[in-house]
């Protein structure tokens, strides 16, 4: 069985956020004809996407082609609302994560979902995930951070620890990347703060203990490889032994906490998966594309698949055997 664990979807139409609570500047679709749409946020163009965001038809189609057998789909960062009232968050959550479900439910042994929380609230959030759990959700979505909170905030790992608790595997996904002001073109905030995001959430669990008060049963997964994780480890690692600053909080050394998470393969190159799996471990990678969006892989999977120095046994467990276990698939 393959599966693809990092996936996206929009809905093809949903209420009116901006009329519904008042405050400009939610997101939308524009519909273009021709299986094209326009992701707004307000009056502002943000992403050009395509059917297969919400046509499931489209989308089994696409997998059929890559021979993918499961896809799991969440919804894009850009409606996470973090930093709405948490009880607008809230509602945003319970619409994307009932159109997530409905999507699925179109072919529901290949199509699963993980849902979004208003982590701005953790007790609204610990409730939004229990019931979506009970409703069929495979786990939750998350930014990797929350404002100035990054991972390792008390609140967060209350919420990580309730995730523990129900059973619902983590994907944390960059979002609200940093210094935009600085990265005005090129889409220089995907490619420079994208990745140093990712490495930040990583690193403020280490770097702060927080994974010595997780229960090792937590499911934890970063998107995008891990971001410059896997790249800076020894870097890392260097500062953990040399300065007294590094490890105050960090008992071991920072490489020796790999194996409490799991990353996505979507690195897009083959000296850049093999660097991440002799890190990680072939265990600890997943099948990952960021479908259907430009920035993602093309041809899922075709990556692991024409790797040269990956053993069968390995693009099995990172094409598919990692997944199901992960995620109790």
């Amino acid at each position: 069985m393959i599966v693809d664990m990092h996936s996206h979807f929009f809905p093809e139409t949903w209420p009116d956020l901006a009329e519904r609570f008042g405050t400009p500047d939610w997101p939308w679709m524009k519909h273009l004809g021709g299986g094209k749409a326009m992701v707004m946020l307000g009056d502002r163009e943000f992403r050009p996407i395509y059917e297969a965001c919400w046509n499931p038809a489209v989308r089994l189609e696409e997998m059929d082609r890559d021979g993918i057998d499961v896809q799991i789909l969440c919804a894009t960062p850009l409606l996470f609302a973090y930093m709405r009232p948490a009880a607008e968050a809230r509602d945003c959550a319970r619409i994307f994560n009932d159109a997530a479900l409905a999507l699925c439910a179109h072919r529901p042994d290949r199509l699963k979902a993980l849902c979004q929380v208003p982590l701005q609230d953790i007790d609204l959030a610990c409730a939004e995930v229990s019931r979506a759990m009970r409703d069929g959700h495979l786990g939750v979505q998350i930014g990797n951070h929350v404002g100035a909170k990054n991972l390792d905030d008390a609140g967060l790992i209350t919420f990580l620890r309730h995730c523990a608790d129900e059973g619902a595997a983590v994907l944390v996904h960059p979002w609200d990347m940093m210094a935009r002001e600085r990265m005005p073109k090129y889409m220089l905030p995907w490619l420079v703060a994208m990745p140093a995001e990712t490495q930040l959430a990583i690193l403020s669990l280490i770097l702060s203990g927080a994974f010595e008060r997780l229960p090792r049963s937590l499911k934890l997964c970063f998107a995008h490889g891990g971001g410059s994780f896997a790249y800076l480890l020894g870097r890392v690692d260097n500062a953990w032994r040399q300065r007294d600053i590094v490890r105050e909080d960090c008992p071991n050394p920072p490489s020796s906490y790999v194996d409490r998470f799991h990353v996505d393969s979507a690195v897009f190159d083959a000296g850049a998966l093999g660097l991440l799996v002799s890190v990680m471990g072939e265990a600890r990678v997943m099948l990952g594309s960021d479908y259907p969006f430009p920035l993602g892989e093309q041809r899922v999977g075709g990556l692991v698949r024409g790797h040269g120095g990956l053993t069968a046994a390995a693009k099995a467990r990172i094409l598919g055997g990692n997944a199901r276990a992960f995620f109790g698939i």
